[in-house]
């Protein structure tokens, strides 16, 4: 990607660029595509853009790569909630986005190597809300099957606090509340 940047109209070279590389599920490059060009410090990353070709060429996976004409490789604030945007737009439309290079003509910065991607994975800034509200569904069923084992356990509690007080045999009341005998005796 440092080559194809330097290629670039020597003009252009103090201006950012975006590109995506759009990748098999072999991860072999099946294109990679200019999406934007802006100024010094920022260009314009539209889903719509970054996605067209890649869906188009029936591409699975993807990488992003822009460049820093600063020649800083520190990924910006901006460059983080961009980067959060495409990997939840990728999901919805099934391409995988893997990596985020930042590259200036000596050296690049992967977000995938710094852990920013899998962070980036379990932001919810972009989340669809759909995926949310499916997630706090899956954990509210979560709680009421535990809400209803720790009733039934309680309830098994109280009924073996009863019949110790009648003074029933230890292995009768293990079969009629289920509780261990260890349990029982605790409660003795």
């Amino acid at each position: 990607m440092r080559n194809i940047l330097l290629r670039e109209n020597k003009i252009d070279q103090d201006k950012e660029h975006f590109w995506i590389i759009g990748l098999t599920t072999s991860h072999k490059i099946s294109h990679i595509e200019w999406v934007s060009m802006g100024s010094v410090n920022n260009t314009v990353v539209k889903p719509m853009n970054v996605f067209r070709v890649a869906v188009l060429k029936g591409a699975v996976k993807t990488i992003l790569v822009h460049n820093h004409p600063s020649g800083s490789l520190k990924p910006s604030a901006p460059d983080k909630d961009v980067t959060d945007r495409l990997i939840q737009v990728g999901r919805i439309i099934e391409i995988e986005v893997l990596d985020h290079l930042i590259i200036t003509p000596t050296s690049y910065m992967s977000f995938a190597n710094l852990g920013l991607m899998a962070e980036l994975q379990d932001s919810t800034a972009w989340k669809p809300v759909y995926e949310i509200e499916a997630e706090i569904r899956k954990e509210e069923q979560a709680l009421r099957k535990e809400a209803v084992r720790l009733a039934g356990e309680n309830k098994a509690i109280d009924i073996a606090k009863k019949l110790i007080k009648q003074g029933l045999d230890i292995n009768a009341i293990v079969e009629a509340t289920g509780l261990s005998q260890v349990d029982i005796k605790k409660l003795g």
